[in-house]
């Protein structure tokens, strides 16, 4: 039986947290999902099943660039997570297509991403800076603040500093990661 990926559904919480744990060796992660589950409704959270058991998530939170008096709305990815012995077989692959191409479909302009400058790219993820903007968290390296563009003219002529759910600033880590992956 495939992967199958869908939607979160009430029931799936601890499920998702023990994903989370287990994938980061952690709680920082599985409760800043636990606090977006709660506090941001708009969020786009996927799950990896395999017959029956939850082996991934991803999710995606509203994300926003202020630039003058302009403000336009996008959705960043984090965390991104598979069980550590289902790791390397495509699941968060699926997951992070899926996701993208849903909210592609949906209309978003852009997807931003702090994670691994190795891995991201292989779905059209480029640094951030490229496009003129910046993380709001300093400490972030520049290659690690990616983002995808859906739609080029929602952005065309904006700079500035992208802001994420405050959420995650609980989980920062040291090296700048937001558990995105």
């Amino acid at each position: 039986m495939p992967i199958h990926i869908r939607r979160e559904r009430p029931g799936d919480e601890k499920a998702i947290f023990d994903v989370n744990f287990l994938a980061f060796g952690q709680d920082a992660e599985p409760k800043v999902v636990d606090r977006l589950r709660g506090n941001c409704p708009e969020g786009v959270s996927l799950v990896a099943e395999d017959e029956g058991l939850l082996v991934g998530h991803i999710l995606f939170t509203p994300a926003w660039i202020e630039s003058g008096r302009t403000t336009v709305r996008g959705m960043g990815l984090a965390p991104l997570a598979v069980v550590p012995k289902r790791q390397r077989q495509g699941i968060g692959t699926a997951l992070t297509g899926t996701g993208l191409s849903e909210l592609d479909a949906a209309g978003v302009p852009y997807v931003v991403v702090i994670g691994h400058p190795g891995y991201y790219p292989r779905f059209g993820f480029e640094k951030a800076s490229q496009y003129g903007f910046r993380c709001e968290y300093d400490e972030v390296p520049d290659e690690a603040f990616m983002m995808i563009v859906f739609q080029p003219r929602a952005i065309r002529g904006i700079r500035g500093t992208v802001k994420i759910r405050p959420e995650f600033a609980a989980a920062m880590q040291p090296a700048g990661r937001v558990g995105g992956g």
